[in-house]
């Protein structure tokens, strides 16, 4: 009885060893995300349009994906100035005078123009506008540390590239 006790144990203890795998060179290849950036240009805020602007994506994006939305602000040097939202603007007095801000769902982004009498807001900050909005997969926050307000550097961080913006209309 003791040696069948015996083996038993023994065959128990090799079953449920368990396995190990040196993984710290171990590189994960995701291939079933995708980065990508869509321009929408010409975007305006009005009180017909409740100041906000539906942009809906020329496709579905995944649950997962993460939403970073930029407006173009200007130029400096020739080189896009790209602001991430929610960006606000102040009166000289330190009081909110306009804000950009945004939701989104797996199909569009929804941009919201608020603020104090939005109506007599310059016609640089509500007409005429263009903002680019950066499907971020779900893997890639986990694993990276960018400065996400940094579109030069969420771009170089997904590897993208100018040649890679889809345009909208």
């Amino acid at each position: 009885m003791k040696k069948i006790t015996l083996l038993l144990a023994f065959i128990g203890m090799i079953t449920l060893q368990s396995c190990s795998k040196d993984s710290s060179n171990a590189t994960p290849i995701d291939n079933d995300t995708i980065s990508e950036v869509f321009e929408y240009t010409n975007v305006n805020f009005t009180v017909a349009n409740g100041f906000s602007q539906l942009l809906t994506y020329p496709h579905s994006i995944y649950t997962s994906d993460m939403v970073l939305v930029y407006r173009l602000s200007g130029y400096f040097q020739g080189e896009k100035i790209w602001k991430p939202l929610p960006e606000t603007y102040f009166f000289d007095d330190g009081t909110l005078d306009l804000r950009y801000d945004f939701d989104f769902t797996r199909y569009d982004t929804e941009l919201h123009m608020e603020g104090f009498d939005l109506p007599s807001v310059a016609a640089g900050y509500s007409v005429g506008q263009t903002f680019r909005v950066v499907i971020v997969p779900g893997y890639f926050g986990k694993q990276n540390k960018v400065n996400l307000t940094d579109y030069t550097a969420v771009m170089t961080a997904l590897n993208l590239k100018e040649s890679n913006v889809i345009k909208v209309q």
